[in-house]
């Protein structure tokens, strides 16, 4: 017997005829009938958890971290991006795991930090990424900038900045939101300006890389939105539910842009 055909008697006694002639036609269309639906925990109003971290790995971590290890050449690269002159946005906390920042046989030859904040304790760069002339052109083998472009307004000068202080064949790991809940406290610190899909991080970053040198992945599906949103732990989730990729629902995208041959500016083409 289906579980349509032993929900039958139950409705029946449970629902007015009204409700069930409308049920009897809408359960035709979808699956579970509409108002069946069961959200269990999650049906209230407010996120289970007040703050990231709570409960476990933030389920955006997971994927920024998974993208920055590959890249260190973790997984399938011969070659790691994090190696040479090194630059991170915010703090040199990925630099340290995945670069092996300070240990014997790290890739990484110089570290800086840039941060807005002078008071931050790893910063040896005080900056803001869309007003950066005081940092010296063609200077870093990579950039780590990791859920930063949405909290700087113009977020173009930023990504013009990020290519112009690489070196030429250096890389820029950058990492932006696709689903999230507002950054707090960052909104009342720097503002929360930008969601991204992978289409609108691609045509940002081409405008200053070239084309062939900027690689876009998206993240996530809909189970793995709704508990980020949640802020539930990635450990509450199985890793194939975290794996599979819904390209209706990107909740966090990844570029990796080299520079190559600078782009000039064609006067004749129309702004975007």
């Amino acid at each position: 017997m289906t579980v349509r055909n032993r929900l039958k008697p139950v409705l029946k006694l449970a629902l007015p005829a009204g409700t069930r002639r409308f049920l009897r036609v809408h359960a035709k269309r979808v699956w579970p009938p509409i108002g069946l639906v069961r959200f269990g925990s999650l049906r209230r109003p407010t996120p289970v958890s007040a703050r990231f971290g709570e409960r476990g790995q933030a389920i955006d971590r997971y994927y920024i971290e998974r993208f920055l290890a590959r890249q260190a050449g973790e997984e399938d690269y011969v070659i790691g991006d994090i190696r040479g002159h090194v630059l991170e946005i915010g703090d040199g906390f990925y630099s340290r795991v995945y670069g092996r920042w300070g240990e014997p046989g790290s890739a990484i030859e110089k570290l800086d930090v840039l941060s807005a904040d002078a008071a931050a304790p790893d910063a040896t760069i005080v900056a803001d990424l869309s007003h950066a002339g005081d940092i010296p052109s063609d200077t870093f083998d990579c950039i780590i900038c990791t859920q930063t472009l949405l909290l700087i307004y113009d977020v173009r000068a930023a990504i013009r900045t990020l290519h112009r202080i690489l070196r030429p064949g250096g890389v820029a790991l950058v990492t932006i939101p696709g689903i999230s809940p507002i950054c707090s406290p960052d909104i009342h610190l720097w503002g929360d300006y930008w969601r991204f899909t992978s289409l609108s991080a691609r045509r940002l970053f081409e405008e200053a890389f070239a084309a062939a040198d900027v690689t876009v992945e998206a993240h996530g599906n809909v189970l793995a939105a709704v508990a980020f949103l949640h802020r539930l732990g990635a450990e509450e989730l199985r890793p194939r539910d975290l794996d599979l990729h819904d390209p209706d629902y990107e909740l966090l995208i990844t570029v990796r842009a080299v520079k190559g041959q600078r782009l000039e500016a064609d006067p004749r083409a129309a702004p975007r």
